[in-house]
């Protein structure tokens, strides 16, 4: 019988096998060479070339390893880095996504034993950040660049000068409607009443401001006589005061200050946002699908990740877990104590909680920092403030 060819039923299933992972017992990292079944391997680690990469690892065995974990630990962060960013994942995605190279260093030949090794020992050094959860490892990789560490301060450092406007805008508003309100009481309105005369040879005179009259020859003041079927038609009228200056200024006054409450109202829509969480308040659990032990208690947050995920503390049993806002609400303390507004003009400001009012589902609060410390704040909903641990 002859010889196989080169395309021969067995030389084409040898390369198919050859493309893929094989098994990890039949790889020498030391030779970096994949042996296709037990007896190749046998085969290898008798050969010459092995037993020469044996003297040559037994000279320094610590510093091969060092290499190799070193590489491992590289390209495992710089695939992270390249396909994730900076989002979070479970760590045996990123593995998987890692061993589809056939070149990759195996983790054998490094000083990590496990995958649940390796995560804990990025976490300790600070190359990512990694917590456990019931379906696993997950880590999240920390950006150092220069450059977005820059960016980041910057994204900060507006959005600080931002709320200083707002804050310094709301104080002008509040002076503003202060020196508009200050001092004055307001008119009554004016009282209507029908036209009559007391007897029949009444006159009735009407004044009009001066420079009224079209006429220049005319008087100031002209008086003008009705007759008695003039005076019957006009009985059944009410009459209609012209309005004065005064009354004209008033009205422009009041204009102006509904301008000024819109403008403020409009104001505090505009500073809210649709994340609430932060640390150091206490939170309701109020989620069903943790089980009965978890549900309506209280917890502490300890840390905020994302802007929508708590770190909470559970008070009763002292137990950690990873909730998103949707699962928490607030929690409305007894009066005098303190509070921590999370939400609108004053977000980020302690206060103490004065009254509330249940029928408005809205509270009263004083102001207890920032530049308007002691202001009474009215109106502050439920859900815009929480009690602080």
């Amino acid at each position: 019988m002859g010889k196989e060819g080169f395309l021969s039923p067995k030389a084409i299933g040898n390369r198919i096998k050859a493309k893929g992972l094989q098994k990890l017992r039949w790889y020498c990292q030391m030779c970096q060479k994949q042996c296709r079944d037990e007896n190749g391997f046998k085969c290898h680690c008798m050969s010459e070339s092995h037993q020469r990469q044996l003297l040559l690892a037994s000279e320094d065995p610590n510093k091969i390893m060092d290499n190799f974990s070193q590489e491992f630990k590289n390209d495992f962060i710089e695939l992270i880095r390249r396909r994730f960013g900076t989002k979070r994942v479970q760590n045996n995605i990123v593995y998987n996504e890692y061993i589809n190279d056939r070149e990759h260093v195996h983790m054998n030949s490094t000083q990590w034993e496990t995958l649940t090794e390796f995560t804990k020992w990025l976490g300790k050094e600070g190359f990512c950040k990694v917590d456990e959860t019931p379906k696993g490892w997950y880590i999240q990789y920390i950006d150092r660049d220069p450059e977005t560490i820059r960016r980041q301060e910057e994204l900060e450092r507006k959005k600080k000068q931002d709320l200083d406007d707002q804050e310094r805008s709301a104080k002008f508003i509040e002076e503003q409607v202060r020196r508009g309100q200050g001092g004055r009481e307001p008119e009554e309105a004016p009282v209507f009443t029908e036209l009559k005369r007391e007897s029949e040879e009444e006159k009735v005179t009407f004044n009009l401001a001066k420079g009224s009259c079209s006429s220049a020859d005319g008087p100031s003041k002209a008086s003008v006589a009705l007759g008695p079927s003039a005076l019957k038609a006009a009985g059944s009228v009410k009459r209609k005061d012209v309005p004065s200056t005064s009354e004209t200024k008033e009205k422009k006054k009041k204009s102006a200050l509904d301008e000024i409450m819109e403008m403020e109202e409009q104001k505090k829509r505009s500073v809210r946002a649709d994340h609430w969480l932060h640390p150091g308040i206490v939170i309701k659990v109020v989620t069903k699908r943790l089980g009965e032990k978890y549900h309506k208690k209280k917890g502490v947050v300890k840390e905020v990740q994302d802007k929508y995920t708590a770190v909470v503390k559970m008070i009763d049993s002292g137990d950690k877990l990873k909730l998103d806002q949707s699962h928490l609400e607030t929690v409305i303390p007894a009066p005098g104590k303190r509070v921590l507004i999370l939400n609108g003009v004053y977000r980020d400001t302690e206060a103490l909680l004065d009254s509330i009012d249940e029928r408005k589902f809205s509270a009263t609060l004083t102001l207890d920092s920032g530049r308007m410390k002691g202001r009474r704040v009215d109106g502050i909903a439920y859900e815009d403030f929480s009690k602080m641990a």
